[in-house]
């Protein structure tokens, strides 16, 4: 491959897609010369129409992969760092992002600015909008709700006990000190930490602290962002939570944005650094309604009420900020010393708390909406996983803690179920044999799924392919309803709604 003419294409490419100066032109050539090891650059025309009309840089970066492996520059463990570091070098540097972030938002608004920092995140490879295309996708639509269910084919799976172990973790021992720490700017990344030398943040200041924005490489919905504080400190859900929540929408008031939970189990994949999660995506949970509304004296320029939803979900609604910052203040005090044992709910242990929640905030015109979903973490010899995790009938579909975005009903399945569903399918249809006593083998794939198949082959035989996958499908989408509604402290039965009523009561709230 001729690497001089890798170079112009790479220049052209910087100068369509990166923002790259002209006057950086030279300078640039320079360094990638030096950087694939030429004295002189190339001589006469190249084309580069294929580059400039690209829309993602997944082309370009493969020539950059097979050029550096066959030159030499580095080894297949190293060739997507080296990838990545190309890609930053062509990208503006921080200063430059934030400086142009700033005045695009001044002068056209916060989505133009936001379009800015999305666009250079693809074009640069670190959002992988390709991999992304490739997760499978569907909607179920369940009475008053829909919930949306995706196999996101890049994320592996982790457990509980992985995620908890986070919180344990010896801190400050390596560098960064983890994936979200604002020193991965320009990281170029280890055999153990992802490259980081093409990611591009905007500085904030949320709740009188300094804290960064940046993209998700593999976004779950469309323009997933983080949010994160600049300190490496731990999740937490507290009585300051809200005012940075409304900061974040009151700047940018084209994304929702929300916390995971503070605890283990119930909290989501990263618990030792304290991150926010937003974007431009209108997530199940903000179609539900309020299905029993409230009054309160203390608040009554405020609509609060339950969500009409699976979980077990606070709403208020209001242009007055205060008083939304208020009464999210409030719930977030009482949940942490509520006590239910008729509902499992017990505050805490000892001095270990078992009670958090998820406050989620968006802007629909110049009105705060304010939702905070309850949570508790607590075990028991019937449900070592977790009282309100994931119930062991299934486990086999999702054993992950429930975090921020499934609550909100956007499932993210684990990339094994795409085999294992179509191995499922083929015996479904007869295209596969059914074994019993193979599926009850620990080393088979399907044994995990057992359960599920003897349910489905019991329920009869698929007459061809299309109809066994309809009926998989409809068996994982009563699955992920039915997770959502173990996860829900108050469950939707006499006695849950009872606990729920004696919780709003707490707050000084009556039943309209």
């Amino acid at each position: 491959m001729d690497g001089k003419r890798l170079i112009e294409k790479l220049l052209a490419y910087a100068k369509a897609h990166l923002h790259l100066p002209i006057e950086d032109e030279v300078y640039m050539r320079n360094v990638l010369l030096s950087q694939f090891g030429f004295a002189e650059p190339y001589e006469g025309e190249v084309d580069v129409a294929e580059v400039m009309a690209a829309d993602v840089p997944d082309a370009l970066a493969e020539e950059l992969r097979t050029f550096a492996l066959e030159k030499g520059l580095c080894d297949e463990d190293f060739v997507e760092r080296y990838v990545a570091d190309v890609f930053g070098l062509l990208s503006p540097l921080p200063s430059a992002i934030n400086r142009t972030f700033k005045e695009i938002k001044t002068e056209r608004g916060p989505q133009a600015a936001c379009d800015y920092l999305y666009d250079i995140s693809v074009k640069s490879g670190y959002v992988q909008k390709t991999a992304i295309s490739r997760n499978l996708k569907w909607e179920y639509a369940d009475g008053n709700n829909v919930l949306e269910i995706t196999v996101n084919l890049s994320k592996p799976e982790k457990s509980n006990k992985d995620i908890a172990k986070l919180l344990t973790a010896p801190q400050g021992k390596k560098y960064p000190a983890c994936a979200l720490c604002k020193e991965n700017e320009g990281f170029e990344g280890t055999a153990a930490h992802p490259p980081r030398r093409n990611i591009r943040t905007v500085k904030m200041q949320l709740g009188g602290e300094k804290w960064f924005m940046q993209y998700s490489p593999y976004a779950y919905y469309n323009e997933h962002c983080i949010v994160i504080n600049e300190q490496h400190v731990p999740m937490q859900v507290y009585e300051g939570t809200p005012a940075k929540l409304l900061d974040f929408v009151d700047a940018l008031p084209n994304y929702f944005i929300g916390s995971n939970a503070s605890l283990p189990i119930v909290g989501g994949s990263i618990l030792n650094h304290e991150h926010y999660q937003g974007g431009r995506h209108c997530m199940p949970m903000h179609r539900a309604k309020i299905g029993k509304e409230y009054t309160s004296k203390e608040f009554p320029n405020l609509r609060i009420g339950i969500l009409d939803w699976y979980n077990s979900a606070v709403q208020c609604e209001g242009k007055d900020r205060e008083a939304v910052d208020a009464f999210a203040k409030k719930v977030i005090a009482a949940w942490k010393n509520f006590d239910c044992p008729a509902c499992e709910i017990l505050s805490r242990t000892g001095e270990t708390p078992h009670n958090t929640l998820s406050p989620i905030c968006r802007k629909t015109g110049d009105t705060y909406v304010f939702t905070m979903i309850l949570r508790n973490n607590r075990t028991s010899e019937e449900f070592p996983e977790g009282i309100f995790h994931v119930h062991p009938e299934y486990l086999n579909i999702k054993s992950e803690g429930i975090g921020l975005i499934e609550a909100m009903g956007l499932f993210i399945l684990p990339p094994r179920l795409k085999r294992q569903l179509g191995e499922i399918e083929d015996i479904l249809c007869g295209k596969a044999e059914y074994d019993p006593a193979k599926l009850q083998d620990p080393a088979n794939d399907l044994h995990v799924h057992a359960g599920m198949v003897r349910q489905l082959v019991g329920a009869g035989m698929a007459k061809d392919e299309k109809e066994a996958a309809v009926r998989v499908r409809e068996y994982v989408n009563r699955v992920c309803a039915g997770i959502l509604d173990n996860t829900a402290v108050f469950k939707r039965d006499e006695t849950g709604r009872r606990g729920f009523a004696r919780f709003m009561a707490s707050l000084g709230l009556e039943e309209k």
